[in-house]
């Protein structure tokens, strides 16, 4: 049977209106009403705000609980977060904390019949009262912000208050550097009342040691955080009175493989790079004024530095002892340099007197011929006693080499002996030679003593 369109639309539109959902309820609300019966939003069956149901506009919060009585006390806990940084330049440490707060306050309590405490944020913080903890030494310190105040509140249905806030604090730490780079550092953050005085506010920790808790991951690059602990003690101001004072103490070793990597491994080298000038020939004028001021300058630098990064305080540091006595090995190395040049030069001009005085050979025999470089010994000089000069020599060993006749007397010669034995010193001083010889030894010799007893005190 062929039904009209017109006619089917309007069939199917009369069925389609005998069935409608309840008036003011869609399908997707019917379907889930049985959920609102289960789970009731306290928000719409409590009458009133949260104010009111805390009381809080009943009473006076300007004034701490039990105003007039007993000191209150308000227990105090602690979990570092984080070590952010230690700067020596500023002598202050960085750290970012969970600061907890617990005491009681009777005009917060609530009737409640599941004794379960309610949890705010920190808009409730600014109408009711609140310890007035501060940072002792504190340089700079804010509450953290981000995405909203990071403040919680809990109450209990007896008026137990948990006051909870994130803090980053930088405070001043005296440290001792007297030891540096090879020191211990002892720093704490200070809690403290500001306005009330141990007569109407009692800080203390809320479980003793336990109160402290400490992030296993913080970790430093310059320090080894080797303990955390608290302590607690009253302090006095004279104008106001005694406060309790809570401490949050922690040691900190310092690393010491950066400072020999940077500090004492290259002031090493550069004193070992000074010794090279004792091999090379006096004669080598550039070459060894040239290695001689390179390692003063480095020297220099490594000091300046170090210093650099350091506060200027009045006292010696360890590694101050390290580098300032490497700089004047460094130093003694050009002064050793300076002295072989300067006799170098004296007895070459001793020689030439000489030639101007003997301008010809004497007759000494080949093997009894003395060179002009002062390594002569005495036997050889009282061997060539007794010579005269009417023996000659000819023209041709005159222009191979150059000779000095000496002509010793047996008075001579006794006294001659008696002055070598009492300028032993003397002689290894005008022997150019022997001043870099001795210096080989000598430098390195007393560089390593140092070290050893350096490393010994300090370490």
């Amino acid at each position: 049977m062929f039904v009209p369109y017109q006619t089917l639309h309007l069939l199917l539109t009369a069925l389609a209106g005998t069935v409608k959902p309840a008036r003011g309820k869609s399908a997707a609300a019917l379907s889930s009403s049985h959920i609102y019966k289960k789970n009731h939003d306290v928000t719409k069956t409590r009458k009133g705000k949260t104010e009111q149901l805390l009381r809080v506009d009943d009473h006076d919060f300007t004034m701490r609980p039990a105003f007039g009585g007993p000191a209150i006390p308000v227990g105090v806990d602690v979990q570092v977060e984080s070590l952010d940084s230690i700067s020596e330049v500023d002598m202050d440490f960085t750290m970012t904390l969970y600061l907890r707060h617990y005491w009681k306050d009777e005009r917060l309590s609530f009737p409640s019949t599941t004794n379960k405490s309610m949890t705010f944020d920190g808009r409730l913080v600014k109408k009711i009262w609140v310890p007035d903890v501060f940072f002792v030494h504190s340089k700079r310190s804010f509450i953290h912000d981000t995405t909203t105040d990071n403040i919680m509140l809990r109450v209990f249905p007896d008026g137990h208050v948990l006051y909870s806030m994130r803090i980053t604090v930088t405070a001043m730490c005296n440290m001792d550097f007297s030891r540096f780079p090879l020191d211990s550092q002892t720093c704490s953050l200070e809690l403290e009342s500001y306005a009330y005085t141990d007569e109407d506010l009692m800080l203390y920790w809320k479980n003793g040691n336990e109160s402290l808790k400490t992030d296993e991951k913080i970790s430093l690059s310059q320090f080894l955080i080797q303990k955390f602990h608290t302590t607690s003690r009253l302090a006095f101001y004279s104008s106001t009175g005694w406060y309790n004072r809570l401490y949050i103490n922690f040691t900190l070793r310092r690393h010491i493989f950066f400072f020999l990597l940077q500090t004492y491994f290259p002031a090493t080298l550069m004193v070992m790079l000074s010794w090279v000038s004792f091999w090379i020939d006096h004669r080598a004028v550039p070459a060894r004024v040239s290695l001689g001021i390179t390692t003063v300058l480095t020297m220099s630098t490594i000091i300046t530095g170090v210093n650099a990064s350091m506060p200027r305080v009045s006292y010696i540091k360890a590694v101050d002892i390290y580098l300032w006595v490497s700089f004047v090995f460094v130093f003694l190395s050009v002064l050793e340099y300076a002295a072989v040049n300067y006799l170098t030069t004296v007895q070459e001009r001793k020689e030439r007197k000489l030639r101007d005085k003997f301008p010809c050979t004497c007759g000494i025999p080949h093997s009894k011929t003395m060179m002009l470089d002062g390594n002569y010994s005495e036997s050889d000089a009282n061997s060539l006693a007794g010579y005269t000069r009417s023996q000659m020599v000819p023209e041709e060993e005159k222009q191979e080499k150059m000779v000095v006749h000496l002509a010793m007397s047996n008075a001579s010669n006794s006294s001659r002996k008696r002055g070598l034995k009492g300028h032993v010193g003397l002689r290894i001083i005008q022997n150019t030679h022997a001043i870099d010889k001795y210096s080989r030894l000598i430098f390195p010799g007393t560089y390593i003593f140092f070290n050893l007893i350096y490393w010994s005190v300090f370490s």
